[in-house]
């Protein structure tokens, strides 16, 4: 898999179309969680929920913290409020422009 900038907010958008790593996002917006949380809250499996982190934490979104024999996880919140913004300003265009027809 092939990943652009870590932050790049439409990178974030494409990876968090992903059901599993949507749900780990959103685990982790209730606080800092290892990958025994995560698979204990999500049902995944434990190499499941590590790639995933992997693909995260490479994109940005995610920052591992070690805490002893664990690694806990969190959110970078500038990465996410980037993204979001990223939508806003494409929800800002498809409005200005939703009546523009292009000609065939």
């Amino acid at each position: 898999m092939v990943i652009s900038v870590p932050g790049d907010a439409s990178e974030v958008v494409r990876l968090l179309a992903d059901p599993a790593r949507a749900a780990i996002v959103d685990v982790l917006a209730a606080g800092p969680a290892c990958t025994c949380h995560l698979v204990e809250d999500l049902g995944l499996t434990q190499p499941n929920i590590s790639n995933h982190l992997r693909v995260l934490r490479h994109a940005g979104v995610v920052r591992a913290e070690p805490h002893g024999r664990y690694t806990y996880y969190h959110l970078d919140p500038d990465v996410l409020d980037a993204a979001a913004a990223h939508l806003s300003v494409l929800a800002a265009r498809a409005r200005a422009t939703s009546g523009d027809r292009r000609e065939c």
